[in-house]
């Protein structure tokens, strides 16, 4: 029996619970080229979201079949404290902030 990958869920990282979720699969932008998988993330209570973008998976550049990256409760929560630490303040108001980190979430 195969398991399916989670596309949301909830993760408690340094005493505060976020819930997280898949905004886009890797993709190919007519304008960018390859993008890569975005997650969206939110402090549970909190007004602001932040959106994590993580880099197109190698294989896609090379022409091989799509796919993406494991999201795993490491990877989500560095790519929370990253967020954090880029500046990223949950409590405020405003659009969502987008943040780019690199293919293990930091």
């Amino acid at each position: 029996m195969s398991r399916s990958q989670p596309n949301a869920g909830e993760i408690v990282v340094d005493g505060n619970t976020y819930d997280w979720h898949l905004q886009s699969e890797p993709h190919l932008s007519d304008d960018e080229g390859w993008k890569g998988m975005t997650i969206g993330l939110r402090e549970q209570g909190a007004k602001r979201e932040a959106f994590v973008q993580f880099p197109a998976p190698k294989r896609l550049l090379r022409g091989l079949p799509r796919g993406r990256l494991q999201l795993d409760e490491p990877t989500i929560a560095r790519s929370i404290r990253a967020a954090l630490a880029a500046g990223w303040d949950p409590m405020s108001r405003g659009r969502p902030m987008t943040f780019m980190v690199d293919a293990e979430g930091n």
